[in-house]
């Protein structure tokens, strides 16, 4: 019995319904740009592009453009893309990301977290990766970012540190009109991006 792979099955389903979208009204709605093969956009502070035929995407590192085909990468920027509302605006209030959705998400946000040990251990190389990624420093936290994730939508990254009473903790603040932009559970599909790319950065 051949075995079926979901997250790839759910990666081709979400492409085929980009290219079912009439691509010009999307350009419109976003203000992007389109050639005859790509539909351009902007992704933490990055350019990404999509194939008008295929949906698979590319993100644009220097001079070369990176495959871009993973779950998260896909399922995230299409609902952004895609079903963005026409009204949607960013409030300039933050929400605890916990807050948007239900009580047993989270266990997701609780526990020893290795990467905000990483963090700590590093503070100044999350410092200049955050601000890499269009950042900027906000006054909350031991260290922590407000960073662009798509057109005025941002997501506000605290680092507190740990002792030997408490871990190393990331909590994650979203725009307080963040379900405009993306829906909830894509907020768990974008959160593992922005901390990689924080990540890469840091190794840079």
């Amino acid at each position: 019995m051949e075995r079926r792979d979901n997250y790839a099955i759910t990666v081709q389903q979400a492409k085929k319904l980009f290219l079912e979208y009439d691509q010009s009204l999307l350009a419109r709605k976003l203000g992007a740009k389109m050639d005859e093969d790509y539909f351009y956009t902007t992704f933490l502070s990055e350019s990404w592009r999509i194939h008008r035929r295929t949906g698979d995407m590319s993100r644009r590192s220097g001079e070369s453009w990176l495959d871009a085909n993973s779950f998260n990468e896909v399922l995230t920027l299409l609902d952004l893309i895609c079903d963005s509302r026409e009204n949607r605006h960013a409030s300039g209030a933050w929400k605890n990301m916990r807050d948007f959705g239900h009580g047993f998400h989270q266990n997701l946000l609780e526990g020893r977290d290795p990467l905000a040990e990483e963090f700590q251990a590093h503070p100044q190389a999350f410092a200049r990766a955050c601000q890499g990624l269009g950042g900027e420093r906000y006054p909350l936290g031991d260290v922590a970012y407000s960073i662009p994730i798509f057109e005025d939508l941002r997501l506000l990254v605290q680092l507190w540190f740990g002792d030997e009473e408490f871990n190393a903790q990331l909590r994650f603040l979203w725009d307080e009109n963040a379900l405009m932009y993306l829906k909830y559970e894509t907020m768990y599909y974008a959160l593992p991006l922005v901390l990689n790319r924080i990540r890469e950065r840091m190794a840079e």
